[in-house]
């Protein structure tokens, strides 16, 4: 049962294959064998089989909402009503919301069960899933090895077969590098297509939340379900390639890679192309890297003291940005110091800001949407992360291409354009 898709447990239940109440045993019963994993930080057993029985008895009385009965997980950074939402901070650990997320709102209204609150790296600040108070996310397909982050618990319960979706969110790569690590489908939709009410921010202009599965079947079903629009409708025969354009561009994405995946990626556009698709390599500038690294974290980090001040206020939560601040590990709280608090040496100044926001951005968006209308290509491919999941060490530093690096640069190819 636990192999099951999103799509797959969400048909099994409704047609009364399965009940809820089984279902949620069988995954309760592989969370606590792989607790381990420290894949959640509150999993309330009682609450979440009493859930599955209401939905038994909602199949029973004639409901036919899209996921009765299916458990998913959520990343502790959204509000859950009558469930605990730390942010991934020690301060918040007993704090209860009395309200929903958007999104959590959505699913529970097509009928889903919250299984739980995922971990998540504290206040979904990193990309390699390391949480001080609750403990490093590992990788299901290697103890040894890094989850990724900051959506970390989504991806690895999602790909450790704990649950069969997982909310998250992304803001310069929060879904795409745990998706890729942990070897799951992570979709980040667009900016503003998904609700981002009751999440706790660090960017409003590049924040957005989105959704981890094992197929792009089960993504688009969440999708469905928390924006309200119908899915394009594709065949049974599959997705036809033939004269599909797509682009790829190596000198922005190939340039710090390891050999390993360079080769697979180009095992990939090979494939690509005997499938009928048509592989055209496009340039995005010499300094389209050097552009994105600017603008990104200049945004980001500008961004985090109000947005994250701003949250607590409206929701009514109770502690501060400063006293969130006090109370990070001290490498996270080393980096806020030098980036996010005005005045420190690596802050953005509000000029820079500015031009980040309104030259800078622009300008990738522009370089991007003439690759996508001059070439004709339908889509950008590029390797997820310059590298395979890193091995778990209290280091800042990782090895990709035979360099030292900065862990950030695994989200060098997550552009938050």
């Amino acid at each position: 049962l636990t192999s099951l898709g999103l799509a797959a447990a969400a048909a099994a239940v409704g047609n009364g294959d399965i009940t809820s109440e089984v279902y949620t045993t069988a995954l309760l019963q592989r969370a606590r064998a792989l607790a381990e994993l420290n894949a959640f930080i509150t999993i309330d057993e009682v609450a979440v089989l009493e859930a599955a029985r209401d939905a038994d008895k909602a199949r029973a009385a004639g409901s036919a909402a899209p996921l009765l009965g299916v458990p998913l997980g959520v990343k502790d950074s959204y509000l859950t009503k009558g469930l605990p939402t730390s942010l991934g901070v020690e301060g918040l650990s007993h704090f209860v919301p009395r309200e929903d997320a958007d999104a959590v709102r959505a699913i529970k209204g097509a009928g889903a069960l919250v299984f739980g609150k995922n971990n998540l790296v504290e206040m979904s600040y990193g990309l390699t899933g390391h949480n001080a108070r609750y403990g490093q996310v590992k990788n299901p397909h290697a103890r040894d090895r890094v989850s990724g982050g900051s959506s970390s618990g989504s991806a690895a319960s999602v790909a450790a077969g704990l649950v069969p979706a997982s909310l998250g969110g992304d803001t310069v790569g929060s879904i795409r590098v745990p998706a890729s690590f942990c070897g799951v489908v992570g979709f980040k939709p667009t900016t503003g297509r998904w609700p981002r009410y009751g999440v706790a921010p660090i960017s409003h202009t590049l924040d957005t939340t989105g959704v981890f599965a094992r197929s792009v079947e089960d993504c688009i079903l969440v999708d469905q379900v928390v924006t309200g629009e119908e899915a394009a409708e594709f065949s049974d025969g599959g997705y036809g390639l033939k004269g599909a354009r797509l682009a790829f561009a190596p000198r922005q994405f190939l340039d710090l890679v390891d050999s390993e995946v360079e080769t697979r990626f180009r095992v990939v556009v090979r494939r690509l192309q005997e499938a009928g698709a048509e592989v055209v390599e496009v340039d995005l500038g010499e300094d389209f890297n050097a552009l994105v690294q600017t603008a990104t974290w200049g945004i980001f980090a500008h961004e985090t003291m109000g947005a994250v001040s701003e949250f607590l206020r409206r929701h009514d939560i109770p502690t501060t940005f400063e006293a969130i601040y006090e109370g990070l590990k001290p490498q996270l709280r080393q980096a806020w110091g030098h980036i996010v608090l005005p005045g420190g040496a690596g802050a953005t100044s509000a000029e820079a800001y500015q031009t980040a926001l309104n030259v800078s951005r622009p300008e990738i968006q522009r370089r991007l949407n003439t690759a996508f209308v001059s070439h004709g290509a339908l889509v950008i491919l590029q390797p997820t992360t310059p590298c395979t999941a890193p091995l778990i060490e209290e280091r800042a530093t990782v090895h990709i291409a035979g360099q030292e690096v900065s862990y950030l640069a695994l989200a060098n190819h997550t552009v938050s354009a």
